[in-house]
């Protein structure tokens, strides 16, 4: 009798403050992966052959996902059926135990669905904090959620980042938006932002904070894929608008120059604030005609 293979789409979210990212590192450092403690925790499913996630978006320490995704092979003992997908959020959630990490949802899909290339698209909400003088006035359940540019900075001109943002919407060579990177020296540079918007936001408690005159706002991005730190340099540039370091005019000509190294060393936004949204898939990808017997 034949042992069968079974492959998931797994959505998946963490708190990434306490993680190197998403990605699979060493074991043996001190701060690891995400992915380390998915593989640790699907391991104890029993299968032949030891699982691996292979992830649909990459994100770096200290940045959030309210929703990833990732697809995986099982690979059973004959006779034993395909866990059936509620089977698998519990089995994985009850391994991961006390770590910020949880399984959302998990579809049974077929062989040729990969989990990166078959996205349709991606959203990222950046959290920034507005009318902070001082580091002690972020509020508590805040810290490590969101960016809170500080001093006399600390109001931004709303509208004018929403007349810079519109430079950034469509197809455009992303060079100078992009941090170089050794794992991605020949990633091509030309993206499609499909979204680019800046909306107020409420805070995990806001209404505490009212009388304080703090004020929250998302800055949303949406794309097939994004280069290497693109919307963390995005939401800097935008940022240093709203703070009148540059005008919406130099957005423009900052796409124009298409070379990394004329962007602004002072306006790369921190990961604190950063959440990878959603993962996009075609509805029909994820209805499986597999039976969970099968």
């Amino acid at each position: 009798m034949f042992s069968s293979r079974s492959r998931y789409l797994v959505f998946f979210q963490y708190f990434g403050t306490k993680y190197s990212g998403v990605m699979e590192t060493s074991n043996d450092q001190a701060v690891v992966g995400v992915q380390n403690y998915l593989e640790r925790a699907a391991q104890n499913l029993k299968p032949i052959v030891p699982i691996k996630f292979c992830i649909s978006s990459r994100t770096d320490t200290g940045v959030h996902a309210l929703c990833n995704s990732a697809h995986l092979d099982i690979q059973r003992e004959p006779g034993k059926p395909a866990f059936q997908e509620k089977q698998l959020i519990h089995c994985l959630n009850k391994h991961l135990k006390s770590e910020p990490i949880r399984i959302l949802k998990a579809h049974r899909v077929t062989d040729g669905f990969h989990a990166r290339f078959s996205a349709l698209s991606r959203t990222y909400v950046y959290r920034l904090l507005t009318g902070c003088a001082h580091p002690s006035e972020i509020p508590v359940f805040e810290r490590d959620l969101c960016w809170a540019p500080l001093g006399h900075f600390s109001s931004l001109n709303v509208p004018a980042m929403q007349e810079a943002a519109q430079f950034l919407l469509g197809t455009h060579d992303f060079s100078t938006f992009r941090s170089l990177n050794s794992k991605t020296p020949f990633q091509p540079p030309v993206r499609t932002l499909l979204q680019a918007d800046i909306q107020p936001s409420p805070g995990f408690l806001s209404h505490h904070y009212e009388h304080r005159k703090l004020e929250f706002w998302e800055v949303k991005f949406r794309s097939r894929s994004f280069l290497y730190r693109q919307v963390r340099r995005m939401v800097g540039a935008l940022v240093a608008v709203g703070q009148g370091k540059l005008t919406p005019q130099d957005i423009k000509e900052l796409l124009e120059i298409k070379d990394s190294q004329a962007f602004p060393s002072y306006a790369m936004a921190p990961p604190s604030g950063l959440f990878l949204k959603s993962v996009e898939y075609n509805a029909a990808d994820l209805e499986s005609t597999i039976s969970p017997g099968e």
